[in-house]
């Protein structure tokens, strides 16, 4: 990839600067904002992929990527499963079976260096991984990159060293191997305080960190009430032919329509059991026992159920190049 990037692409870097979800009065406001946000994004990128963690954000992002392409005659683009080997086994089961539904070419993002150190030497999360005995790639990001000074770090996922070497240079790695110069994410600006500034392209072009490309960012407009409006309104009534046209929001985790069942729906199990909001198999729990959507999402934290030693960090995990 050069590095006078983006020159041949044309894209409003300031869109959306300075604008939250109340710009965008209504569910159909936010929804043409997200479609036009995704047209530009497949027209404008010659090999775009899309950041898909299986999580109620993404999956909205790539649902919208269905509609444009298939409307527009667009080629779908790829979509990058970042396995930081901490998932939950039925996160990735979802992920597979819907690539497998809307004919997504799926590839993984991992970093194989520390993946095979762990399976090599039967660590669990929370074991400690020497720094001298990963590849000098990593050691590059964890000594002149991420300035960490100590011998070894823990294997897991919601810490800084473990955050960066298992999702941020995975995901760069993949970038690189892929040659995929926009990134279409499912951030939005009421997830998190580190969120709140971005624009719906948003350039990464520093080669020194990250091989250069674009953010695409389709859903920065939707609080997470809206998500959930958008999947019982439209996502689901769309994929599941059962499913009625005019929506139905579930009440409970098994009321749905008659001859629809948990898996003809594209929203991880997760969400029926409880969790609001996804993250490792180690360090995310559950906030109650009802479905995220039935969840009081005005007076409490999405992310509550989330590690806050990385929480408290993600700014400048954004700045290396995390989503």
């Amino acid at each position: 990839m050069s590095d006078d990037f983006p020159a041949s692409v044309d894209v409003d870097y300031t869109d959306g600067e300075g604008e939250t979800p109340d710009d965008y009065p209504s569910i159909q406001h936010k929804i043409e904002k997200a479609v036009e946000v995704t047209r530009r994004g497949l027209e404008q990128y010659d090999n775009p992929a899309v950041m898909w963690t299986g999580g109620k954000d993404s999956t909205l992002t790539l649902y919208f990527i269905n509609q444009v392409a298939e409307e527009y005659g667009y080629e779908k683009p790829t979509a990058v499963f970042i396995d930081h080997f901490q998932h939950f086994d039925d996160i990735t089961d979802f992920v597979e079976h819907w690539a497998d539904e809307w004919e997504i070419d799926l590839v993984y993002a991992r970093n194989e260096d520390v993946g095979d150190y762990v399976a090599e030497h039967g660590l669990e999360p929370g074991d400690d991984i020497p720094v001298d005995a990963l590849s000098e790639h990593n050691q590059h990001h964890i000594r002149e990159i991420l300035e960490f000074e100590e011998d070894s770090f823990p294997f897991l996922l919601d810490t800084y060293v473990g955050n960066h070497l298992l999702k941020t240079v995975a995901l760069n790695d993949a970038l690189e191997e892929y040659d995929i110069d926009g990134v279409i994410s499912g951030v939005r600006w009421d997830e998190q305080e580190a969120r709140a500034d971005e624009t719906f392209f948003s350039p990464r072009h520093d080669p020194d960190l990250f091989p250069p490309h674009d953010r695409i960012q389709p859903i920065l407009q939707f609080a997470e009430a809206d998500v959930w409006d958008a999947f019982w309104n439209f996502v689901v009534p769309d994929s599941v032919g059962a499913f009625p046209d005019e929506g139905y929001i579930p009440q409970a985790d098994d009321d749905l329509p008659e001859g629809v069942t948990q898996e003809d729906v594209p929203i991880s199990p997760k969400y029926f059991a409880g969790f609001r909001s996804l993250g490792s198999e180690v360090s995310t729990e559950k906030t109650t026992e009802e479905p995220a959507w039935l969840q009081n999402l005005e007076d409490t934290t999405e992310r509550a159920g989330r590690a806050q030693d990385k929480e408290d960090l993600m700014e400048r995990l954004r700045d290396l190049g995390y989503m």
